[in-house]
């Protein structure tokens, strides 16, 4: 679908809406706050200096978001890279994101405390979530290694004194089926506290098979979360939440590109059909324990401690040469398990505001890869101790200032059993930051920040050459300048920011003259933009949004034995990015919510050959909102635009359209 069609619809939509509200009372017209814990202490998202997009549990729901990925589509200057696998997707925020082979990732991710910091288990499930704060920039200085360009914080509800639960039914295309409930309630009144909540998702498969005539994606997954809150004492808080994620598909969705099938004289994949001798095996879980215990000590002064625990385990049979033809078979099993301590202390008082603790993890990661003749079995481990601080202090009413620095350091260690390489490093980093905010007025905020973000280096397992065993950490220098404002008795909320990168030592895939390819420290880079997102409360009923992003990124010096790259665009980058959307709620109960989302054209690999055009989504949800039960008819890509990306070798295949209804119940 064309973009001047997508506008149509949406601006048509738009005006009716408009039309059948005119006469509404402008009284009651207010939009809501939201208070993050971005800084690790409670804020109202419109004092922190920082581009932030939050959500609360009611965004998620108008926006029928119930996985990270979906998130992203309304959130500027960031998608998620699928790999065409389940549970595995590649972050990529301000024009940064990583190497496959490196492993992990450029923007953090915490879920309640809990740090996710690879690919896998990265496309994680949203039940049951208080809030989702995405922090743009690097926070290195509060979150650590590869919180390098910025953080998703993901925190669940709390259970509380009041028995709740809800429980929803999805059905759709492709004979969809999901059910998803939560409940919570007090176990002893003011002191102990349960939370349950689950999901289970069935879906057909849109790609066919063409050798076995059977779908070739099939997809299913099972979630459960519990918590358990103890408050034994005034002042102590202790929850436990444990998790699991279970993948069970029958394919995935890749497929052979017209390129590749030329190179391996075989049968490129077609629209939406490969050609496999067998069915693709995609199974993997994550189980996640979490203990949070926090104490005030007084009203400015508590400390909190979070203990993890992050399991994810991967197992793959795929057919990556997607032909009845034994060329490219491949297996995957993958474990990686991490423990984390982070202790803090923190104290907000009217001219102060102050965080400071230390963090710990450890590591302890198994992967077996065959691939076609080439196998690997390995172990990595490692080790990390951070010490970390920041401090804000208002000069006058109207200015602050922020500072704040840490120090990490990361031991890594690998054996590889295949190539019989046996490798280990140590990394150190220091992350400062500073910035400064000025109220210009009570409703204008501005700021400036100067921050650095880094991530890890590793290790080459087939590494033939010393100089290739292991690589550097990545590190950039972030500048910003910002605005937020609350405007017309916060009927309207716009917030902007302008960035600024240089990024030194980036890890990229340098082919060397041994034909090897390994990666290295071989490129710099420079990337530019801005973000703008509005809120507006146009009355009682009828709320409209929309955010945009632009990113401009590119190779400064990057060259190998297979070409100069300089000044090319780096791969994977949307040029921007942008989101418009309206939700529509009378008094009798009917809602009517439509965004539309678009993305840029993408270069797709390093020398820019090949490239996804830029494309629209429409979203639609209708339905009727009753006190205790909803009902909607909702559409997703309703326009059935087919945003596939053909790159050298493989195909990866877009969504189609997607009709359903959804029915909930609260009690």
């Amino acid at each position: 679908m064309k973009i001047s069609q997508a506008a149509i619809v949406f601006i048509s939509i738009l005006i009716a809406i408009n039309q059948s509200i005119a006469d509404s009372k402008q009284s009651e017209i207010s939009l809501d706050s939201i208070t993050v814990t971005a800084n690790k202490q409670k804020e109202n998202i419109q004092d922190v200096p920082m581009s932030i997009t939050a959500f609360d549990e009611f965004m998620l729901d108008d926006r029928n978001i119930s996985s990270v990925s979906e998130l992203t589509d309304y959130v500027p200057n960031l998608i998620l890279d699928g790999q065409g696998v389940s549970a595995v997707a590649i972050p990529v925020m301000r024009g940064m994101s990583a190497e496959l082979g490196a492993g992990t990732v450029s923007t953090a991710m915490f879920i309640d405390g809990v740090p996710v910091l690879t690919f896998a288990g990265y496309e994680d499930t949203l039940q049951n979530i208080e809030r989702v704060e995405v922090l743009r920039g690097p926070q290195g200085t509060l979150y650590g290694k590869s919180a390098e360009v910025g953080v998703i914080n993901i925190i669940t509800r709390q259970p509380d004194n009041t028995y709740r639960g809800k429980i929803s039914v999805d059905c759709g295309e492709d004979y969809k089926k999901e059910v998803a409930f939560n409940v919570s309630g007090p176990i002893v009144q003011d002191k102990l506290f349960f939370g349950l909540s689950g999901q289970y998702y069935d879906k057909n498969g849109f790609i066919k098979n063409g050798y076995t005539d059977d779908e070739a994606n099939d997809e299913a997954h099972w979630f459960g979360k519990g918590q358990v809150k103890w408050t034994p004492i005034d002042n102590l808080d202790i929850s436990l939440i444990f998790s699991q994620l279970e993948y069970d598909n029958d394919g995935n969705t890749i497929g052979l590109s017209e390129n590749g099938a030329a190179v391996y004289g075989l049968t490129a994949s077609g629209d939406r059909e490969v050609y496999s001798d067998f069915d693709t095996i995609e199974e993997s879980y994550t189980s996640t324990q979490s203990l949070k215990v926090s104490y005030d000590f007084s009203d400015t002064l508590s400390v909190t401690s979070i203990t993890s625990h992050r399991f994810s385990k991967t197992d793959h049979d795929i057919d990556f040469d997607f032909n009845p033809i034994e060329l490219f078979p491949a297996t995957n099993d993958c474990e990686y398990d991490k423990i984390a301590q982070e202790l803090r202390l923190a104290s907000t008082t009217e001219k102060i505001s102050w965080v400071a603790g230390i963090y710990y993890d450890k590591d302890d990661n198994t992967t077996s890869v065959s691939f076609s003749s080439m196998a690997s079995n390995r172990d990595l481990g490692g080790e990390a101790f951070a010490l970390f601080g920041q401090l804000r202090y208002s000069l006058t009413p109207k200015i602050g200032v922020t500072g704040g620095l840490r120090y990490e350091t990361q031991d890594k260690d690998m054996q590889d059993y295949a190539s019989g390489n046996s490798f280990d490093d140590t990394w150190d980093d220091i992350a400062p930051k500073f910035s400064v905010d000025y109220a210009i007025t009570e409703q204008v905020m501005g700021y400036a920040t100067v921050a650095k973000g880094f991530r890890s280096g590793g290790f080459n397992a087939y590494s033939t050459d010393s100089e290739y065993d292991s690589y550097d950490s990545e590190k950039l220098w972030s500048y910003e300048i910002g605005v937020k404002s609350q405007l017309f008795e916060n009927r309207l909320i716009v917030n902007g920011a302008l960035f600024y990168m240089d990024i030194d030592d980036m890890q990229v895939t340098e082919d060397t003259i041994s034909s090897w390819s390994y990666i290295t420290n071989a490129a710099t880079a420079l990337s530019y933009g801005v973000e703008l997102e509005i809120q507006a409360k146009i009355t009682p009923q009828f709320t409209m949004t929309g955010n945009v992003g632009y990113t401009n990124v590119k190779f400064d010096e990057y060259q190998d034995e297979s070409g100069d790259y300089s000044d090319n665009n780096t791969p994977n980058v949307p040029e921007y990015t942008f989101a418009i959307g309206c939700q529509y709620r009378t008094g009798n109960g009917f809602y009517v919510g439509v965004d539309l989302i678009g993305v840029g054209k993408t270069y797709l690999e390093r020398t820019n050959t090949y490239k996804r055009d830029a494309y629209q989504l429409v979203n639609a949800k209708i339905g009727y909102e009753a006190e205790n039960w909803d009902i909607y008819l909702y559409g997703k890509n309703i326009f059935d635009e087919d945003y596939s990306s053909e790159g050298e070798t493989y195909v990866y295949y877009s969504d189609p359209r997607e009709i359903g209804v959804k029915l909930t119940y609260r009690f």
